[in-house]
């Protein structure tokens, strides 16, 4: 182990300290209600996207090592990193490798380790913490690094209780600050989108509108997780090459197009918007009519959502408009049979899927949200959208990417 020093540089967060500090106290007051007397948070990085969500919004660590890798006799859980946090106190840090840059981390104290477990253990046996103490990342640690935890605090009177859901549930409600950094995600987007759509309707190969959208995100700093495409006769699959997302085969005219961007655009947060539209820009009757009844549905479900409605409500609204304009299934609506869902630091839940959100789950002011619809026809193929946008305390929508749901 080793302590870092706490007088290095300064001034490369985006957010403030002040910002973080108001985390911990809204997760410790969570903590407090629920008769937690400590937490353990777990996240990986190491160069993945889907589940350094919590670590990341408590203390700005993303961990540089190269994706989890293989244990040895000198790195263990490489790639996961660990916040403690403590009603009263600051949160600590227990990073996976050397030298945590503090000019962009945020806690109160910052430790590394080439074993982050055994660092944790000796982190609260440091601090004397016992009792009730929250284990949040279930789904993230290896097995064998919890059972690596578990026989370290064996001894040390703590009494572990799984709660995956903790800081989910207190950073699903953004700051004005973090609605700010949504937007300006927004606008990257809606940019990244336009070309890649744009691309497909005049028919480039995939991987080249793919291609382009993505210089537009990692230009203005941000990251992609997948830009999935499909055209023509895949257009019932959602990618027309399963490893990259997207092929090197153009689309002719006259075939439908369908394309998505998502992962963290801006600072780790995350948007996925998609469009189906079709290659030439000349759609027929029928083509015509499968993405301006796809575009009517998402409207129709956005207008529908607003602080207090139950989310069931809109996933069941949802299903009756799909299930009408609907004669056929295709792998999109199968792989996801729900209507959109909350945005943050990856996909948040509750999901708007009737058998995928509880009765009493109702839609929060100040959040970001995701509404997608898929519909298919015989002989016709298949289209999808998604839209993005904020939910105020008044009961209004704020559109956050605006590529147009219609290409003509």
């Amino acid at each position: 182990m080793s302590a870092v020093d706490r007088t290095a540089g300064r001034g490369a967060r985006y957010f403030p300290l002040s910002e973080y500090e108001e985390r911990w106290q809204r997760v410790h007051e969570e903590m407090r209600r629920l008769g937690y007397d400590a937490a353990v948070v777990w996240s990986r990085s190491g160069g993945s996207y889907d589940r350094c969500a919590d670590v990341l919004w408590l203390a700005n660590y993303y961990s540089q090592a190269s994706g989890q890798g293989l244990d040895t006799a000198v790195f263990n859980a490489r790639g996961l990193g660990a916040v403690i946090l403590e009603p009263g106190a600051d949160a600590e840090l227990q990073a996976d490798e050397p030298w945590p840059r503090l000019d962009v981390v945020a806690a109160g104290k910052v430790e590394w380790h080439y074993d982050p477990v055994k660092g944790v253990a000796d982190a609260l046996r440091r601090r004397g913490i016992r009792g009730r103490v929250a284990i949040v990342g279930t789904q993230i640690l290896p097995m064998k690094h919890w059972i690596q935890l578990e026989r370290e605090t064996a001894a040390d009177g703590i009494e572990w209780v799984h709660d995956d859901d903790l800081v989910l549930t207190v950073r699903r409600r953004k700051s004005p600050a973090e609605i700010r950094c949504m937007r300006e995600g927004g606008e990257i987007m809606t940019r990244a989108l336009d070309r890649l759509m744009q691309g497909l309707v005049d028919g480039e190969r995939e991987n080249v509108a793919a291609g382009a959208a993505t210089e537009i995100i990692v230009r203005e700093g941000g990251a992609v997780h997948m830009v999935p495409c499909s055209h023509g006769e895949m257009i019932r699959y959602w990618v027309s090459d399963p490893l990259t997302g997207h092929s090197d085969v153009a689309p002719k005219p006259g075939d439908l197009v369908r394309g998505w961007i998502y992962g963290p655009v801006r600072e780790g947060y995350w948007l996925d918007p998609g469009r189906t539209a079709v290659c030439g820009g000349n759609p027929n009757d029928d083509q015509r009519s499968i993405v301006e009844d796809n575009a009517r549905i998402i409207q129709t479900l956005i207008e529908a959502i607003k602080p207090g409605v139950r989310v069931k409500e809109v996933a069941e609204l949802g299903q009756k408009l799909v299930t009408e304009a609907s004669d056929e299934k295709d792998q999109a609506a199968e792989k996801w049979p729900h209507f959109g869902h909350y945005m943050g630091m990856y996909f948040e839940t509750p999901y708007i899927g009737a058998s995928m959100c509880g009765d009493d789950d109702v839609f929060q002011a100040g959040t970001v949200l995701g509404v997608e619809a898929f519909i298919a026809r015989k002989d016709v193929g298949a289209s999808g959208i998604e839209q993005n946008f904020i939910l105020h305390e008044d009961g209004t929508t704020e559109h956050i990417t605006n590529t147009p749901m219609v290409f003509w």
